[in-house]
C-alpha cells in the first residue's frame, strides 16, 4: 500500500541537508522529501557503513532525483579522530558521583569498572591533573587527578552508565588528534568515486588541514580522472577552530556550524553567540554555512516538533545560514519526511520576516570593487530598484549565483548551468534555485533562450522585468561581465 504524503511544494531560500540512514534510503521517500522542496543536500554519514554501502546510497539518491526531476547535491562528511573509549564487558558500566575511574590507554580487549581502555592512545599526553574529561557529550564528567604511563586517573563529577565507544572531549580543547584518520583517507576514495558534491571534514583546527584536504581531493580526483572536484566543509567543532575561524573559513567552501561537540568543549551556554559569529563571518568572507546538530531531535519519535526547535532552526534562518541540517532525526527517526516537511515551513516563514540578511549586506559591499562581486552588488541594487521578479544567472560553475546569494535577497535566483556537477554544487547555495540548460555560444541568442526557458517553466510572463547576469563570452568559466535589466516581451 502507497503512502499518501502532502506534497505540496513549500517555497523556500534557506537550503535543507537531510542524512541518509536506514530510515530514509529508499527512493520513493527521497522523491517525495525532493518534490516539496524540503531536500537539496543528502548527507552521507561515513561513519558507518561500507563503500558498497555508500555507493549504492548514491544511486538511490540520484535515482530518485531524477524521478523529482531536481537535482542534489550529495555531501560526504568523513568521520575524523573521533575520540572514544573502547568497548566495554556487557556493553556498559555504571560510573557512581565521587568515585574513581581509571582509563588506560594501553588496554587491549574489552574494559570494566576497574580499568577503562581508549581507542585514541595519545590522549595521556593531553591531559593533566585538574582537567577535566567529557564523555558521552557530556553526561558523564571526571576530573583528571594523576596521569601515570598510559593510565589516567580520575574522580567522576557525576553518575552516569556509560556505554562503549562513546566519546571523550577535553574541556577547553587542546587535544592533539589531527583532521584525518587511515580511515578517512579510504573513505575519501570512497567519496570520490561515487561522485559526491562536497566533502565534511571533521575536526578541524587549522586552515592547514583544510588546504592539506584540497590536495587530497586533488590527488584522487586526478587518479580517477575528475574534472570537477567536490567542495570542502570545514566542521567547526572545536576550541582551537573558533581561534583559527578566518583562516579555516578562507580556506574553505563553506563551514559546518556543528554545535555537538562544539558545546561539549565550550559549554552549551557559549554556542547560541558563537553560532551567530561563524554563520555572519562566512557570508562576510563570501563562504556558505550549515548549521547543525538537535534542530529536531523531537521528530526522532514524534511526528511535530517542540516549539523550541521551531525557533532553533527559525533563529538560523534569521542568522543568515544557507543550510539547516537534520541528522538522526531522518537516518534513524520515524518520520523523515514529517522532519524535512516541518523544516521547509519553518524556514519560508522565516524568510517572510526578512527583506534581506540584516547587517549583511554592507559588509558584503567591502568586496565590490572585484568585478564578479560589483556584478553581483549591482543585480541586486537594480533588482530592489525595478521590483525584479528575478535575478537570472548565466553561469559554467555556479560562482556568479552564489555571490548574488551572499546578499541574501528575497528575490529568486535562477542560475542556469549546462553542468550538472554545477546545478548540484549550487543546491548548497541560500536563495540559488538552479537549472540546466544547455545555451547558444551566441550571446544574444542564448538570452532569448533563458527567457523562453523561464517563461515555459512559469518563472516570468509577459511583461515581468528581472535582472540577468552573463558573460559576454559564452561559455567561459569565471567570465561573468555582463548586468542587464530584461522585460518579457
Amino acid at each position: 500500500m502507497s503512502i499518501q504524503r502532502d506534497l505540496t511544494r513549500i517555497r523556500h531560500n534557506t537550503k535543507i541537508v537531510a542524512t541518509l540512514g536506514p530510515g530514509s534510503n529508499n527512493v520513493d521517500l527521497l522523491r517525495d522529501m525532493i518534490t516539496i522542496g524540503g531536500l537539496h543536500v543528502v548527507r552521507f554519514n561515513f561513519s558507518h557503513g561500507t563503500p558498497e554501502f555508500h555507493e549504492n546510497n548514491a544511486q538511490i539518491v540520484r535515482e530518485a532525483a531524477r524521478q523529482a526531476g531536481m537535482e542534489v547535491a550529495i555531501m560526504a562528511d568523513l568521520q575524523g579522530p573521533k575520540i572514544r573509549v573502547s568497548k566495554l564487558e556487557n556493553g556498559s558500566v555504571e560510573i557512581e558521583a565521587g568515585s574513581k575511574v581509571l582509563f588506560d590507554a594501553a588496554l587491549e580487549g574489552e574494559g570494566n569498572r576497574d580499568r577503562i581502555g581508549l581507542d585514541y592512545r595519545e590522549l595521556p599526553n593531553d591531559v593533566k591533573a585538574g582537567d577535566i574529561l567529557l564523555l558521552d557529550d557530556g553526561l558523564l564528567t571526571v576530573t583528571v587527578e594523576k596521569v601515570v604511563g598510559s593510565e589516567i586517573h580520575t574522580i567522576a563529577n557525576n553518575s552516569h552508565k556509560l556505554k562503549s565507544n562513546k566519546g571523550i572531549n577535553k574541556q577547553g580543547g587542546g587535544l592533539s588528534a589531527g583532521a584525518f584518520t587511515e580511515k578517512d583517507f579510504r573513505d575519501l576514495k570512497t567519496a570520490v568515486k561515487i561522485g559526491c558534491d562536497y566533502v565534511a571534514v571533521s575536526f578541524v583546527k587549522t586552515g592547514d588541514e583544510m588546504r592539506q584536504a584540497r590536495e587530497m581531493v586533488k590527488t584522487e580526483c586526478d587518479a580517477l580522472g575528475v574534472t570537477v572536484h567536490p567542495g570542502l566543509v570545514a566542521k567547526i567543532e572545536r576550541v582551537e577552530a573558533i581561534e583559527n575561524l578566518d583562516d579555516i573559513i578562507l580556506a574553505s567552501d563553506g563551514i559546518m556550524v556543528a554545535r555537538g561537540d562544539l558545546a561539549v568543549e565550550v559549554g552549551n551556554a557559549a554556542v547560541p553567540a558563537l553560532q551567530k559569529r561563524m554563520i555572519k563571518r562566512a557570508r562576510e568572507l563570501r563562504r556558505f554555512s550549515i548549521t547543525a546538530t538537535q534542530m529536531m531531535e523531537s521528530m526522532i519519535t514524534n511526528p511535530v516538533p517542540t516549539r523550541a526547535e521551531v525557533s532553533d532552526v527559525a533563529n538560523a534562518v534569521l542568522d543568515g545560514t544557507d543550510a539547516v541540517m537534520c541528522s538522526a532525526e531522518t537516518a534513524v527517526g520515524a518520520y523523515p519526511f514529517e522532519t524535512v516537511r516541518q523544516m521547509a515551513i519553518i524556514c519560508a516563514t522565516a524568510e517572510k520576516e526578512q527583506d534581506s540578511l540584516v547587517g549583511v549586506t554592507d559588509d558584503v559591499d567591502v568586496y565590490a570593487s572585484q568585478t564578479p562581486h560589483a556584478i553581483a552588488s549591482g543585480a541586486v541594487h537594480m533588482a530592489r530598484q525595478v521590483k525584479a521578479k528575478a535575478i537570472v544567472s548565466l553561469t559554467e560553475s555556479g560562482s556568479s549565483a552564489f555571490e548574488v546569494s551572499r546578499y541574501g535577497i528575497l528575490v529568486p535566483i535562477y542560475a542556469l548551468t549546462p553542468s550538472e556537477k554545477a546545478q548540484r554544487r549550487m543546491a548548497m547555495y541560500r536563495g540559488v534555485r538552479p537549472l540546466n540548460l544547455e545555451t547558444s555560444t551566441n550571446h544574444d541568442k542564448a538570452l532569448e533562450e533563458v527567457e523562453a526557458a523561464l517563461v515555459e517553466r512559469e518563472v516570468l510572463k509577459s511583461g515581468d522585468q528581472y535582472i540577468i547576469t552573463s558573460g559576454a563570452r559564452m561559455r567561459v568559466s569565471g567570465g561573468t561581465n555582463t548586468l542587464q535589466i530584461m522585460q518579457v516581451k
